[in-house]
């Protein structure tokens, strides 16, 4: 469980596909101050992806991803040296200071529209025609695993708006139109609206 404030920002020190062991990649990422604490087993949410660490050095720890992540999310995009939001699973007592995000990303958004204002950049994203009836005008949206506010939505395209602050300690700074970013939709609104 998250709550998709980010921790910080690593760095991919690794990227490899590996068709021939069951894990479709590994990742390597430098985690800095973020790997204190961490051990074998744990959850990490990256770009709001819930993986398990499989191994970790010093500041450095090592993921696997089967074929429906590298499907479903962003991640098969990556390569090394690419920055991604890291945040740490909660503690019980931990402060709920975003909303509920499983890390159980539902698709791929595209990047349309990147609008910079004096003090806030707004951003339109294109996702997938079904989960569009999961997401609400000022309902909660995780993208990258960052916890927003949807402002606007039209047909299959919702936009956000975020605050200079997000801007700097996320990858979002670092992204241009037509990139793909991962969208979790609000779990109360997927119980609720689910045919399955």
């Amino acid at each position: 469980m998250f709550t998709g404030i980010i921790e910080g920002l690593g760095k991919i020190e690794k990227f490899e596909k590996n068709t021939k062991t069951r894990s479709e990649a590994k990742m390597r990422i430098r985690l800095g101050k973020l790997a204190k604490g961490l051990k074998i087993g744990d959850s990490v949410a990256i770009n709001g992806v819930c993986l398990t660490v499989v191994s970790i050095a010093k500041d450095v720890a090592e993921f696997e991803m089967i074929g429906e992540t590298m499907k479903r999310t962003n991640l098969g995009y990556l390569e090394s040296g690419n920055r991604v939001n890291i945040e740490r699973s909660l503690k019980v007592g931990d402060r709920l200071e975003g909303h509920f995000v499983l890390g159980h990303v539902d698709g791929a958004g595209t990047i349309l529209k990147i609008d910079k204002q004096s003090n806030q950049v707004q951003l339109w994203i294109e996702i997938p025609k079904e989960l569009t009836k999961f997401v609400a005008k000022k309902g909660s949206i995780t993208v990258d695993g960052i916890s927003l506010t949807v402002v606007d939505k039209i047909k299959n395209k919702f936009s956000v708006s975020i605050i200079p602050h997000t801007m700097k300690v996320t990858n979002l700074g670092l992204k241009k139109v037509g990139n793909k970013v991962n969208i979790e939709t609000d779990v109360l609104a997927k119980y609720i609206l689910s045919e399955n």
